[in-house]
């Protein structure tokens, strides 16, 4: 009994502590402080880390049969790390100023304390939609008050732009009202970062995964609503799935990161430090499809836009983050196959006889992907040849025009001026805006498999099909269903966007504010230059235009319209006429 009372008091002491850290941390990030506060900020975090440790020691002592060898030796190394940190703080020479190395051992330790709880999530209250939209509305706003810290900023921020900043950055979208490079601080950039992160992924993946992996299991419920997040197949492969979700993303994070800074100039960034912020901070931007960066110009810059591996580097990370990660992971699995199927097999002189075929998702996908990125590269090149690649070498205008027909389906990135675009240029632009990425990825759009879907119909009705069929299969009827429902919510949301922004805004062209909308809800981030002085009234359609696109408008309808039982019965079927 006594143990339990124990047990019940010092987890509300640490609970305690660890909310006067989190405040400690805004305070000491967030906030000019003189020296009394900061010499309490620092006894606060002795307390906090010293406790941690001595908490942590009791759990393992007191519950050895519920041991994890991966969390202990975490916990175990976790504890080395904090006790170095603060010796390095003690020998410190100058005492009074906090050591880096001891915030971020705050940090770690705050990490692992919140996520240990398990998250206990009941369909009876909220539904898996429900939940999702709740996460990013929290996401945005936390995000809105972390941009307003005095130390975020060079200058003072209304809440509205900070709203729209922090909104552009979870739904990884990349308009700007103000500039990234002049307005924020690096503590200002590092949040934007971070929420470009937890926004591309879902900051429920990253709080799931990490109370599994804490916990050693999750309940029956969660794993529902994950799978319904990740699209997993199976319910009992939701975590491996998200676990190779993270995997995938950091190492492609990492990998294009190092070409980026391999090939960026020292002359420029004579720091390598800022050189490593800035390939990490590009690389997440280009993966996750956000489009923010942290030069003046982005890749328009005058230093950059010539950089032609640079550009193909980005170019590569952002198509591979709008493919989808249930495309890469099947097409991962494929190569596997492949490779050790059709050329191990010769090497050791064994045949896999297991068979693995790419998913007809994945075909689908991967075509109209291919082909949109065919069709907009042809196209821009000869139309613009003369025109915003004039400038450019034959090397770089190929280059330039593919960066250029990718980067609108959902990237963001311009190294050119979209407002000296012919205005048929422009008519494609806003057409791959609308189509965007692939299913599960992180980037928007109607995607390329409805595009697909609706192309695939009409060749079906013309040839006198009862049903789509491809590659030997037949297109559910759900899917085709759900393709026709999300091309046309999202007409709808752009249509009332532009309604509205015109109605406030009189003076803009109606090309201009088509493509603004077109790219908010796609999450684009393209613009022809009037985000920046669009009023507080466009900006909030603007904000819930990006939201919507992210979130999507049918999965705003399924968390909010009640579900209908559907009877054991049918209608007698009746034909509308069409045309």
């Amino acid at each position: 009994m006594e143990k339990i009372i124990f047990s019940k008091w010092i987890r509300t002491l640490i609970l305690v502590l660890n909310l006067f850290a989190l405040t400690g941390l805004i305070l000491d990030y967030g906030f000019v402080l003189k020296q009394p506060m900061t010499e309490i900020l620092m006894s606060l975090y002795f307390v906090i880390l010293i406790t941690g440790s001595f908490y942590t020691f009791l759990k393992y002592y007191y519950q050895k049969k519920h041991l994890i060898p991966a969390v202990f030796i975490f916990d175990l190394l976790s504890i080395v790390f904090i006790l170095y940190c603060v010796y390095q703080q003690l020998e410190q020479e100058n005492n009074e100023l906090i050591n880096p190395w001891l915030r971020f051992a705050v940090i770690l330790k705050l990490v692992r304390e919140f996520t240990t709880p398990k998250i206990s999530y009941k369909r009876s209250f909220l539904n898996p939609a429900q939940l999702f939209i709740i996460s990013f509305l929290g996401l945005i706003f936390i995000g809105a008050l972390l941009l307003m810290l005095p130390k975020a900023t060079t200058q003072e921020i209304s809440f509205v732009d900070a709203l729209f900043t922090s909104t552009s950055a979870v739904c990884v979208t990349g308009l700007i009202v103000v500039d990234t490079n002049s307005y924020f601080t690096p503590l200002g950039q590092t949040i934007i970062m971070l929420l470009i992160q937890a926004g591309g992924l879902g900051i429920l993946t990253f709080a799931s995964y990490f109370s599994y992996f804490f916990k050693g299991g999750s309940t029956y419920e969660n794993q529902i609503a994950l799978s319904d997040m990740t699209s997993s197949d199976k319910i009992g492969e939701v975590f491996s799935t998200v676990k190779k979700i993270l995997l995938i993303t950091f190492l492609v994070e990492s990998i294009g990161a190092l070409l980026i800074f391999i090939n960026t100039n020292s002359d420029l960034i004579p720091s390598v430090g800022d050189r490593v912020y800035f390939a990490v901070f590009h690389s997440i931007s280009a993966f996750c499809n956000a489009g923010f960066s942290t030069l003046p110009n982005g890749m328009m810059q005058d230093e950059y836009v010539y950089n032609y591996p640079l550009q193909f580097t980005v170019i590569l990370i952002f198509v591979f983050g709008g493919l989808g990660f249930p495309i890469v992971i099947n097409s991962v699995r494929y190569i596997k196959h492949f490779i050790t199927r059709y050329i191990l097999r010769y090497l050791k002189g064994k045949d896999n006889k297991r068979p693995w075929i790419l998913t007809l998702s994945n075909k689908i996908n991967l075509i109209t992907t291919f082909s949109l990125i065919v069709f907009g590269t042809v196209a821009l090149y000869i139309k613009e040849f003369d025109n915003v690649l004039a400038s450019h070498n034959s090397i770089g205008k190929v280059i330039t025009a593919l960066f250029t027909a990718t980067t609108p389906r959902t990237a963001g990135f311009n190294s050119i001026d979209f407002s000296e675009l012919h205005f048929s240029s422009i008519i494609i632009i806003m057409f791959l805006m609308w189509v965007g990425a692939s299913p599960a990825s992180t980037g928007g759009g109607i995607k390329t498999s409805s595009f697909a879907i609706a192309t695939l119909n009409y060749i079906s009705l013309a040839q006198g099909k009862k049903t789509i069929e491809v590659f030997k299969r037949e297109i559910a009827d759900i899917s085709v269903r759900r393709a026709f429902a999300v091309m046309s919510l999202s007409l709808v949301i752009v249509g009332f966007s532009v309604f509205l922004i015109s109605h406030y805004d009189r003076h803009l062209h109606l090309l201009d504010i088509a493509f603004e909308c077109f790219s908010a809800y796609s999450t684009v981030g393209l613009s022809l230059g009037i985000t920046g002085g669009l009023s507080d009234q466009s900006k909030l359609v603007l904000i819930a235009t990006m939201f919507f696109g992210r979130v999507t408008m049918l999965t705003v309808l399924i968390a909010f319209l009640k579900k209908v039982r559907q009877g054991n019965y049918s209608y007698p079927t009746d034909e509308i006429l069409i045309n």
